[in-house]
């Protein structure tokens, strides 16, 4: 059985982590994986490279302690995408296996790298608009 870790992020204070949570633990039961460690950030903006519970699983990673990390969508690992692609080929080094519920994409092969830059170009352009708005 795969040891597997969910990470969740929101970007407000008011907003929840337990609806990412939910669905993760469900794929992961479908997957027949076993769950070892769940981490989230709530209240902190994916544009931030540190976040306590993103340092935490990476840590965490680094030591081995799981094999598979499921996380909600793309965007909450990060909307940069350097720093979304830096983690992603930091994981990959590491031998973890990167899944994403919504993208569905096997983000082991060029196709996945492929897409995997993309969607994340995507996130860091939705986030550039939305700051702009914002100041508007």
């Amino acid at each position: 059985m795969k040891r597997v870790a969910l990470y969740a992020r929101v970007s407000t204070p008011d907003q929840h982590v337990e609806n990412q949570f939910l669905d993760l633990r469900k794929l992961a039961a479908q997957r027949g994986f076993e769950v070892v460690r769940e981490y989230s950030d709530q209240g902190i903006s994916g544009s931030k490279a540190r976040r306590p519970g993103l340092d935490s699983m990476m840590a965490d990673a680094r030591r081995g302690e799981f094999s598979v990390l499921m996380v909600a969508a793309f965007d909450r690992i990060a909307r940069s995408t350097k720093n979304f692609l830096e983690i992603v080929d930091e994981l990959h080094e590491l031998g973890i296996e990167f899944v994403s519920a919504r993208e569905a994409i096997d983000t082991s092969g060029p196709m996945g790298r492929m897409f995997i830059t993309l969607i994340g170009s995507i996130a860091e352009l939705e986030r550039s608009l939305i700051v702009e708005r914002i100041k508007a």
